[in-house]
């Protein structure tokens, strides 16, 4: 059949448009089905590793009517404050070796981080009653020394101090260690030291956790400036072998991260949460995982457990329930102290005042950066009990027993006498 110009000139027109509708509708097709967020300039956020039940911390007026002190709560002072001379005591930290307990603390004249700034310690075989305070690393002529923590390793108890430069170019500073076989004399300092065998350019968290299968597990927080990064060691007296976790820290425009002063639980699968101070002043725990062993870590997140913007505590009871311990006020108030307690270190619905505003003195001396509360707790599990040290007012040191029996979460759980 004959077929003019003209009509196959609009026959292609038709077939080109046709073709120009069927890209267009393709086109809306996959803009409609294809995923929002690939178009989003920043990844999807990590669900926080764990929650906490709000009811746990409604307050009224500056009480939460919801928490209970625990059965045979005991509160004991470890040492007092001394006017001009320890009038600031700050960052105690426990550990338990040869039957019995060991607190060190950091000590100065008056204000926080003062000249002169050392390490005291003293020790008891009940948790009541305390000797005499001893030094366990004595002012230096160009820095400042605070408590690092503790480790034990058989007959050998290990004492970690930090050690702040006065010329350094910002605030930051290193790690140093000392061994004893009795608790009363003591080797030289020596620097802690990394895999490489450098040594280690940080301030050592002093929470010291043993991981399986003989990783020791801690933070440093890494210069310049304080950084806090997670680090572990096959090195059973912790004081050598240290490698970094591959761990990001949020943005802060600082040169002090956000993540600071942490703790670690672990979950019912073997996860290990590590919880953190927002420096950023969310006054909300931060936390990551690592499902690794401390390999590697998720990006910290936001939690919802209220916080007073303070180094806590983190750990497992001996059946493994996770607890914490902070001050959930939600500011920068160092009231009450208390007890998180989780199943399974994924919700958090139990709690407990450890102490409150009750017991609490008034504050003898004035000093730089002094508080009223209850600050800095660390805690460990010794003899069958919960202990927590902290510093009241930031003069005097004191600790808290609770009976594991009075942290049960359910009836079913049970007790371990050796720990």
């Amino acid at each position: 059949m004959f077929q003019s110009p003209f009509s196959a000139s609009l026959f292609a027109f038709r077939q080109t448009a046709f073709r120009y509708v069927d890209l267009r509708i393709l086109f809306a097709l996959l803009i409609l089905t294809y995923p929002f967020s690939a178009f989003s300039e920043e990844p999807a956020k990590p669900a926080a590793p764990f929650t906490v039940d709000p009811t746990l911390f409604t307050k009224q007026g500056d009480t939460f009517p919801a928490l209970k002190s625990p059965d045979g709560v005991q509160h004991f002072t470890v040492f007092e404050g001394v006017q001009t001379q320890a009038g600031y005591n700050h960052g105690a930290v426990l550990t338990g070796f040869k039957g019995q307990l060991f607190c060190q603390w950091q000590t100065s004249g008056k204000d926080e981080d003062g000249p002169g700034t050392h390490v005291i310690y003293s020790f008891s075989e009940d948790g009541e009653h305390w000797n005499n305070s001893r030094v366990l690393a004595p002012a230096r002529e160009h820095a400042i020394v605070t408590s690092g923590g503790w480790w034990t390793q058989g007959d050998t108890l290990i004492a970690f101090i930090n050690v702040w430069p006065d010329d350094a170019p910002q605030k930051q500073g290193y790690t140093e260690y000392a061994t004893s076989s009795d608790g009363i004399n003591w080797s030289a300092f020596k620097p802690v030291t990394g895999a490489g065998g450098r040594p280690v350019q940080g301030i050592i968290e002093q929470d010291l956790k043993a991981l399986p299968p003989g990783r020791i597990l801690t933070v440093f927080h890494m210069q310049p400036g304080l950084h806090a990064t997670p680090y572990y060691t096959e090195d059973p007296s912790a004081t050598s072998g240290w490698t970094a976790g591959n761990f990001t820290n949020l943005p802060h425009k600082d040169t002090i991260s956000r993540e600071l002063e942490p703790s670690s639980f672990v979950d019912a699968d073997n996860n290990i949460v590590m919880t953190f101070r927002d420096q950023a002043g969310s006054f909300r725990v931060l936390a990551s995982v690592s499902k690794d062993n401390g390999d590697t870590w998720s990006l910290p997140v936001v939690t919802n457990m209220p916080d007073s913007r303070a180094k806590q505590s983190a750990g497992n009871l001996p059946d493994g329930t996770a607890y914490l311990v902070n001050n959930p006020s939600g500011t920068k108030d160092r009231l009450p102290l208390v007890v998180t307690l989780s199943r399974d270190g994924k919700h958090f619905d139990h709690a407990l005042l450890a102490r409150d505003e009750s017991s609490l003195p008034p504050m003898k001396f004035a000093g730089k950066y002094k508080r009223t509360g209850y600050s800095y707790p660390k805690s460990i599990v010794w003899r069958d009990a919960l202990w927590i040290s902290y510093a009241v007012n930031k003069e005097d040191i004191a600790v808290t027993r609770i009976p594991v029996s009075s942290l049960r979460v359910q009836d079913s759980l049970e007790t371990n006498p050796d720990q």
